[in-house]
């Protein structure tokens, strides 16, 4: 098909071009037919430039007539000055004087409006998925995307890593989520599985003398989905040889420090904070917290300890403890007050005492049971900053149900609260020191807190050889995961690379030698040829990009997402397949019972 190619791009021109013949070609929006001349916005990726088809023109004018929205044209002409200028287009100063127009491509009724404000439901959205493409925030959006790509990608080469590409068809493993599998047509029987991640072929790298590795990879997941999950997702994957968990830091603080000084023009500060696994949980009662605002969880059990009110007696005398956040703000009603106190009784607890200080009066929902010397020594806990204002909320019971129970209450009122006040802000926050293993009730063993390649810390290997459940409990991992503003950017560790601290570690969590050597026995057999010591980390990509804009769901970042029930509806995938190809495969579908 021959047409007049364009000689700009709608986003292009400025009252510097007027009096230029140019061609444009786009999608027609916008269509103004003012009963003499007709206007029509065309839009491309790069903007929108008004269309003016005069009636002088007869064949020009004729073809404007029979425009409907999302026709694809191809229109020519001289720019001029607009009579009444647009401020808020980028070439709202100007139009093109169409004298030579082509249509190339008719369109239906799209099934919903496309520019302006959104108000289709989501799944007609994701049905038409092309069409929603064409809005500015998705395409936007992917911009941004392939703008931090650049800057990844650049970081790295700079700094000596090699981009390595890793199998998308690999051995199946244990990871924690389920594998997609994948059958094998040649081998009945057996079956590829999609990468968790490139865990063990990033480590044989290493092995392999690549010291610097890294990769913006895909990796799939078959696990519930959320706003910031989707069954396939991409990471920026790096793995490094001779290092410990500070060179790590330093290399992933800067990564962070070049994208959000890049793209956002902020310079971050580094180091980032750091603190302990046991610290955020007992500070915050969450291992991923928001630190763009305070309220840290206080113990006040001694405080409490010989209080009239049962609700905290018997809690304290149980062996549990009482602890409380404290929101600086003290104009909160009756009925936001029971409204916190529901939410905590919607977790198990008989509900949320208060204590509010407002022009430095005491009040409290329990006062009546406690001196004033106590209430006095419990806001002074609270006041380290020197401020006595504000509500102060607190729980008793179990510390581990309290900590978890206050860092849900912590987010709940920070999100009514102090959305704000936060949402301009960044903090980066590693938590280190996690469990090597935790104990699964419902399996009745242990499982890796990360994965099963984690070194413990150093301190922690004579544990190894315990059969005391206790004391294993005991052990730390050389492991940590980046946070934030309460969302986990991913997690890394120092790598396990002496085969006898392998196997001690596969034991641990039930493996036996035979199950290890079946699904790992590769990685057991490299580690006999002189494995490097090594670590490296893994960045959810998809959420980094979507942090950077302020959002939390990962969806309106990637070009085709799936639902929350990892569908397709645009191409109706998953689908079904002809019985000749599960007869190849050797498959069978049984009925779903």
């Amino acid at each position: 098909m021959k047409f007049n190619k364009r000689t700009h791009n709608c986003g292009q021109l400025s009252a510097s071009d007027i009096g230029k013949f140019v061609t444009l070609n786009g999608w027609a929006s916008q269509i103004r037919d003012l009963g003499g001349i007709i206007f029509v916005n065309l839009r491309d990726r790069y903007g929108v430039t008004q269309l003016t088809f005069n009636p002088d023109n007869k064949s020009t004018y004729s073809l404007a007539k029979e425009l409907k929205n999302e026709f694809v044209i191809s229109a020519s002409g001289t720019i001029q000055k607009r009579s009444n200028s647009n401020p808020s287009m980028k070439t709202g100063e100007i139009e093109v004087l169409v004298t030579e127009a082509e249509i190339l491509s008719r369109s239906d009724v799209p099934p919903f409006v496309v520019g302006g404000e959104i108000t289709s439901n989501e799944d007609l959205r994701l049905k038409y998925r092309y069409l929603d493409l064409r809005n500015d925030f998705l395409k936007d959006n992917l911009i941004l995307r392939n703008e931090v790509t650049q800057v990844v990608h650049d970081y790295f080469h700079k700094r000596g890593f090699i981009e390595i590409e890793t199998p998308v068809l690999m051995k199946s493993t244990p990871e924690g989520a389920r594998d997609y599998l994948v059958p094998s047509r040649i081998h009945h029987g057996k079956f590829y599985a999609l990468p968790q991640s490139p865990q063990t072929y990033k480590q044989i790298l290493m092995i392999a003398g690549f010291d610097k590795y890294v990769q913006l990879c895909k990796c799939f997941r078959d696990e519930d989905l959320r706003a910031d999950r989707q069954p396939e997702f991409t990471q920026i994957d790096l793995e490094m040889s001779f290092v410990t968990q500070e060179d790590v830091f330093e290399v992933v603080e800067g990564c962070m420090k070049e994208i959000w000084q890049k793209i956002k023009g902020i310079e971050l500060n580094t180091p980032f904070r750091k603190l302990t696994h046991d610290e955020v949980l007992s500070a915050y009662g969450i291992d991923k917290p928001d630190l763009r605002y305070g309220m840290k969880i206080i113990e006040i059990t001694d405080e409490l300890r010989s209080s009239e009110f049962k609700v905290f007696s018997d809690a304290i005398n149980s062996g549990g403890i009482a602890a409380g956040i404290k929101l600086i703000r003290t104009d909160l009603s009756r009925k936001k007050l029971d409204e916190q106190m529901e939410f905590a009784r919607s977790m198990g607890f008989g509900g949320l005492a208060h204590i509010k200080v407002t022009n430095n009066e005491i009040s409290s929902s329990f006062k009546k049971y406690v001196s004033e010397e106590t209430l006095d020594k419990i806001v002074s806990k609270f006041s380290e900053d020197g401020n006595r204002e504000g509500t102060i909320f607190i729980l008793s019971g179990e510390k581990k149900k309290v900590c978890e129970s206050l860092g849900k209450v912590r987010i709940k009122l920070a999100e009514e609260y102090l959305s704000d006040e936060i949402k301009n802000k960044y903090e980066f926050l590693w938590v280190t020191d996690f469990p090597l293993v935790t104990w699964d009730e419902k399996e009745n063993r242990f499982a890796a807190e990360h994965h099963p390649f984690t070194s413990p810390k150093e301190e922690f290997m004579p544990l190894l050889d315990s059969t005391d459940k206790d004391e294993i409990k005991k052990i730390k991992a050389d492991c940590y995961d980046l946070v934030l503003n309460g969302s986990e950017l991913g997690s890394g560790s120092i790598r396990i690379h002496k085969s006898d601290i392998q196997s001690k570690v596969f034991k641990i969590i039930g493996l036996s030698d035979e199950e290890a050597k079946e699904k790992f026995g590769f990685l057991l057999e490299a580690f006999r040829y002189g494995a490097p010591p090594h670590g490296g980390a893994a960045f959810g990509f998809d959420r980094i990009v979507a942090l950077l804009d302020g959002q939390t769901s990962i969806k309106d970042f990637i070009a085709f997402p799936k639902t929350t029930n990892a569908m397709s509806l645009m191409d109706g995938s998953p689908g079904k397949v002809d019985d000749k190809q599960l007869d190849e495969l050797g498959i069978k579908i049984a009925d779903n019972k």
